[in-house]
């Protein structure tokens, strides 16, 4: 889902510098193609309608697959099959704003594709936050494809559906992203307040709907309300990542698990799957050579390995035991 962001904004980008190329267009009634193609100042031209092809598969197979993966299963030929109903509509939609803009309103073709690459940016940006997953799922794959190498083994192990929560070492502020990036469904993740409320990113946190925790004996509210929250979730059949550490690791090992996850298995019984993440220490948001982005980035391009091990029934679950599991697949 990640590129449906990246395949709207080409289609506005190169439908808008379609107005431009256009207006360097040296066609002729008796050009053949090869003419056409042949001249330079059309390059551009046709460059922008492959870009747009491009972009709208880019927008649309996505969106497809989310459609078969995400609907009910027993309503799903009625789901795709008013999908293609919308779909049909919209197309008859676009042959009457093609005429209205063009026969009744006098438009040029170049002025009609400016027009709608610029009222698709808005269309976007409204579904976008009507829909935050779309800008979410982009912003983790740019993370995971600039900053950092990311390896995924067993995380297709995540069921498809139903109540589930993951455990994980925490190495850096960017923990929650990556784990994010290794599954096909949403993560409501379960971390420290101090970080779930940092500047910039707390709104993207919210975004993600994560659940701001600490400690009781510093705000009671909160560390109750984590809790409620997180039933919430589980009640939902939602996948809950928790940090059982309650902290970021300062040297680089894995602290002792907290009861907290013992705590959160009693009053919602679901299955508990161990994650290990590594490869994240050393990097600018982990606590090697100073505080987290205090200090000058020195590696980029990091190779990181997020391993799942295998479901622990809500009967076996205890915190020294997800505590080995975890250090195993390290």
């Amino acid at each position: 889902l990640g590129i449906v962001p990246i395949g709207s904004l080409g289609m506005s980008i190169f439908g808008i510098d379609l107005y431009f190329a256009l207006a360097n267009i040296q066609a002729a009634a008796d050009m053949t193609a090869l003419e056409f193609i042949a001249l330079p100042e059309h390059w551009r031209f046709m460059i922008d309608l492959a870009l747009i092809s491009v972009s709208g598969g880019l927008f649309v197979v996505p969106l497809q697959s989310l459609i078969q993966e995400r609907s009910d299963k027993k309503m799903r030929a009625q789901t795709i099959a008013a999908n293609n109903v919308m779909n049909a509509l919209f197309m008859v939609a676009s042959a009457a704003t093609g005429i209205l803009f063009l026969a009744v309103m006098k438009l040029s073709i170049a002025e009609y594709f400016l027009i709608i690459g610029l009222m698709n940016i808005v269309v976007a940006a409204y579904v976008f936050t009507r829909v935050p997953e779309f800008f979410l799922r982009f912003f983790i794959w740019m993370l995971t494809h600039t900053m950092y190498r990311v390896t995924h083994e067993e995380t297709d192990k995540i069921p498809d559906e139903g109540p589930v929560v993951l455990v994980c070492n925490h190495v850096s502020y960017v923990d929650a992203l990556l784990i994010a990036s290794a599954s096909r469904r949403p993560v409501r993740f379960v971390m420290d307040r101090s970080i779930a409320e940092m500047p910039l990113m707390k709104y993207f946190f919210r975004f993600a709907r994560t659940i701001p925790i600490c400690s009781p004996k510093k705000d009671k509210e909160v560390y109750e309300t984590a809790f409620r929250r997180i039933r919430e979730e589980l009640a939902d059949g939602q996948v809950v990542c928790i940090f059982p550490e309650g902290k970021l690791t300062k040297d680089g090992e894995v602290d002792t698990f907290k009861r907290g996850i013992e705590r959160i298995i009693e009053e919602t019984p679901v299955p508990v799957m161990p994650m290990g993440l590594s490869g994240l220490w050393g990097s600018f948001f982990s606590h090697k050579d100073g505080l987290a982005l205090t200090k000058t980035p020195r590696r980029f391009w990091s190779k990181v390995t997020i391993r799942l091990g295998k479901t622990l029934p809500p009967e076996e679950v205890n915190a020294p035991l997800l505590q080995q599991k975890v250090l195993e697949l390290l």
